[in-house]
C-alpha cells in the first residue's frame, strides 16, 4: 500500500480523518488504480503508515462494505468486492447535447421546452416594480406568532400524515370568511387546501385535460397557468380580453373544449372587471360545452374605487356547479407561505383529494391551524383591511408618480383593484419593451414587459403599445415615486 505515501492526515478528529480514508479508498476503487479482487491491507497496517486510530480505519472499511465496495470477513483480508469492476462504467457518461433526445414522457419533454418566470434571485433590482411581491412588513408578525405558538401547544394524539383535503378547522373557518368577504355559497367538505394557487391550476390540468382536448385562456392571461395547461398537451384556444374582460362573444363551439381559465375580478394583466352580462353569457356556454370554468380570484380582497365592497365572486351565481374556485393567501400573507385553496363543484371532490395524496399527502398542519385561528378570532380580516388601506396608499403614490414625472399620454389600466398596474406607453411599440427593460435594470429598477403574457406576443408587435406591468406591494412610496423618477429618464433616452 506504498500509494498511500501521498495521502496526509491533519488533526481533524476521528470522524474527519475516517472520512478521508473512505474517501481515498473510494476513488482508488473506482478509478481502478484497486482493482476487482484485490487485497486491501490490513486496518492495522494502513492505521501505522497514516497515524491515525485503527478504529479509524476499521470505521472506514466497514462504510466501504456496507456500499458493496469491499468484501470482508473475520480472520480473512479485506478484498475489493469481486463483482465491482464489470458493474461499474468504464468512462464518465457525457452529458446530453441540447435538443438530444432525454428518456422523458411525453408531459416531460414538454415541461423541459416551456420558458418559465426566472427565480426571484435572477431579477433583483433596487427598486423592484415585480408583481406578486409583498411587503415584509406588512406580515401580521405578532398575531402569527402568537397562534403559532398556540398550535404547538395544543395537545394532539399523533403527528402522522393528516387529511389531504386539509385541516376541517381552516375549511370551516375558510367557509364563513369566504361567504362574509366573496358572496361564495359552498360546504367545507368542497374547501380543498393546496400547497399554493400554482397547485390548484395544476391538479385541475392534470384531472381535467389530456392531449386531443382543448381550453380556452384569456389573450393575454397569466403566463404560470398557461405553462400548466400546455403541459397537459391540450390544444390551446385563445380568447381576446378588453377592458370589461374576456370577449364572451368569442367563446368557442369547440366541442373538444374541457374547460376556460378566467380572472373575472380583476383580469390579470389588464385588470378588466367581467360585468354580470358576460358572466352570465360565459356559464351559460359552460352549460352548452359541459366545461369546467377555473375562476382564479387571485386578488379579489383588493378594491380601491366605488363600489368599494369587492365584487362576489362568479362562483356565487353559478347554478350549475361549474365554477372551480381558486383563491390564495399569497397576496394578503405572502407566497412564500405557499398555501391556497380551491372550491369544488361536489362531482370534483373526491378525484381532486386523491390527485392531492398523490402529490405531497397534505398541506403543512401548523401553518393550517395558525390560520384557522386566525381567521376564527377576526384577526384574518382586520389584517386584510389593514393591507388594503397601505395598498390603496402605495397605488396612490404609484398614480401620482405617474402623473408627475411620465408624459402625458400614457395610459394606465387596471387601477382600481388589485396588486399592480398596466402602464402603456404609446410612443412606443412593444418591439422596444426588452430595451426599455435592460435599460430600466442598469438603472436599478425592475419593470417588466406585458408582452410575456400575450399567446403570440410576436405576431404584429407594432400593432401594439410597449406596456409594462408594475407591481407595487413590496415598495415604500419614496421607493415608488423615486422608481418612477428613474424610469421617467429611461424613456426619454429612447426616444
Amino acid at each position: 500500500m506504498s500509494q498511500l505515501s501521498h495521502l496526509t492526515i491533519g488533526r481533524k478528529g476521528a470522524n474527519g480523518n475516517g472520512r478521508r480514508v473512505y474517501d481515498w479508498l473510494r476513488s482508488q476503487i473506482e478509478s481502478g488504480v484497486l482493482s476487482s479482487g484485490a487485497r486491501v491491507a490490513s486496518t492495522r497496517a494502513l492505521a501505522e503508515e497514516l497515524g491515525v486510530a485503527r478504529s479509524t480505519v476499521t470505521a472506514a472499511y466497514e462504510q466501504l462494505a456496507a456500499e458493496g465496495y469491499l468484501s470482508i470477513a473475520v480472520g480473512r483480508a479485506a478484498r475489493v468486492a469481486s463483482t465491482l469492476r464489470k458493474n461499474m462504467p468504464s468512462d464518465i457518461p457525457e452529458a446530453p447535447l441540447p435538443g438530444k433526445n432525454l428518456p422523458l414522457s411525453a408531459f416531460g419533454k414538454r415541461v423541459a421546452c416551456m420558458d418559465l418566470l426566472p427565480p426571484p434571485e435572477q431579477r433583483s433590482a433596487s427598486i423592484d416594480f415585480r408583481y406578486g411581491a409583498v411587503a415584509s412588513r406588512d406580515f401580521p408578525v405578532l398575531a402569527w406568532k402568537r397562534a403559532y405558538l398556540a398550535a404547538l401547544r395544543s395537545q394532539r394524539e399523533n403527528l402522522y400524515y393528516a387529511s389531504p383535503e386539509g385541516d376541517q378547522a381552516l375549511r370551516s373557518a375558510l367557509q364563513g370568511y369566504l361567504r362574509r368577504a366573496r358572496g361564495l355559497v359552498c360546504s367545507a367538505d368542497q374547501i380543498l387546501i393546496v400547497n399554493g394557487a400554482q397547485q390548484a391550476i395544476d391538479l385541475c390540468a392534470r384531472l381535467l385535460l389530456e392531449p386531443g382536448s382543448s381550453y380556452v385562456f384569456e389573450d393575454p392571461g397569466y403566463l404560470m397557468a398557461r405553462r400548466c395547461f400546455e403541459a397537459s398537451g391540450a390544444t390551446l384556444v385563445s380568447v381576446p380580453v378588453d377592458a370589461c374582460g374576456i370577449d364572451t362573444a368569442q367563446l368557442p363551439a369547440d366541442e373538444h373544449v374541457r374547460l376556460v381559465y378566467v380572472t373575472p375580478s380583476h383580469q390579470f394583466p389588464l385588470g378588466g372587471v367581467l360585468p354580470i352580462s358576460r358572466r352570465m353569457e360565459l356559464l351559460r356556454w359552460a352549460q352548452r360545452r359541459n366545461a369546467w370554468v377555473i375562476e382564479d380570484d387571485y386578488g379579489g380582497e383588493f378594491r380601491y374605487r366605488y363600489p368599494p365592497r369587492a365584487i362576489d365572486a362568479l362562483q356565487s351565481i353559478d347554478t350549475d356547479s361549474r365554477v372551480i374556485y381558486v383563491g390564495t393567501f399569497s397576496k394578503v400573507l405572502s407566497p412564500q407561505l405557499r398555501m391556497a385553496y380551491v372550491v369544488l363543484p361536489q362531482a370534483l371532490v373526491e378525484p381532486f383529494r386523491k390527485a392531492k395524496q398523490l402529490a405531497d399527502r397534505h398541506v403543512p398542519m401548523f401553518e393550517q391551524r395558525v390560520l384557522a385561528s386566525l381567521i376564527d378570532s377576526g384577526a384574518y380580516e382586520r389584517h386584510v383591511r389593514l393591507v388594503r388601506r397601505e395598498n390603496e396608499n402605495r397605488r396612490a403614490a404609484l398614480l401620482d408618480a405617474i402623473k408627475s414625472y411620465l408624459p402625458r399620454d400614457v395610459i394606465v389600466d387596471g387601477a382600481s383593484a388589485g396588486l399592480h398596474i398596466v402602464l402603456w406607453l404609446p410612443f412606443l411599440s412593444s418591439q422596444d419593451e426588452p430595451r426599455l427593460v435592460a435599460a430600466a435594470s442598469l438603472e436599478g429598477v425592475g419593470v417588466y414587459a406585458v408582452s410575456s403574457h400575450f399567446v403570440a406576443p410576436e405576431v404584429n408587435p407594432y400593432s401594439r403599445p410597449a406596456g409594462l406591468t408594475l407591481g407595487y406591494a413590496s415598495l415604500t412610496l419614496e421607493q415608488i415615486h423615486q422608481g418612477l423618477k428613474t424610469l421617467s429618464s429611461v424613456i426619454a433616452s429612447l426616444l
